[in-house]
């Protein structure tokens, strides 16, 4: 196995908390963030003229992206996104107070529908991207 295969079985095997440690890590440190499609974007690099054809397949996939959350209902959300991610309470306290992210990424649209009723249904406004 190359090593390409076996760090991408690794970043593949990752927890979501791992996942965003490891975003903030690279942004930190190198300045590469991954972008709203989940692909990993250099602050100082180049695009591909590629883009808007990848952008066109993944439309099969979708991010549910965490909008807006009412405050009165925010322990719903927290409980809602804990399930969802495996995020501990902490983490997803502060993941629901910040909102803007991607609760989950990449997913059929049938599971990230699914998902968004589940955030809509305790309180939250949500968006598939």
């Amino acid at each position: 196995m190359s090593t390409i295969q076996e760090l991408g079985d690794k970043l593949a095997g990752l927890s979501l908390k791992d996942a965003v440690e490891l975003g903030k890590y690279l942004k930190d440190t190198y300045g590469i963030e991954a972008a709203a499609g989940g692909a990993v974007v250099m602050a100082a690099g180049g695009g591909g003229g590629g883009a808007a054809a990848a952008k066109e397949e993944e439309k099969s996939n979708f991010d549910v992206v965490l909008k807006e959350v009412d405050a009165a209902k925010k322990i719903g959300v927290i409980k809602v996104v804990r399930e969802a991610t495996g995020l501990g309470l902490a983490e997803a306290k502060a993941f629901v107070e910040a909102p803007g992210k991607p609760v989950k990424t990449a997913l059929p649209k049938a599971d990230a529908e699914k998902l968004k009723k589940q955030l809509e249904e305790a309180g939250a406004k949500v968006e598939l991207a």
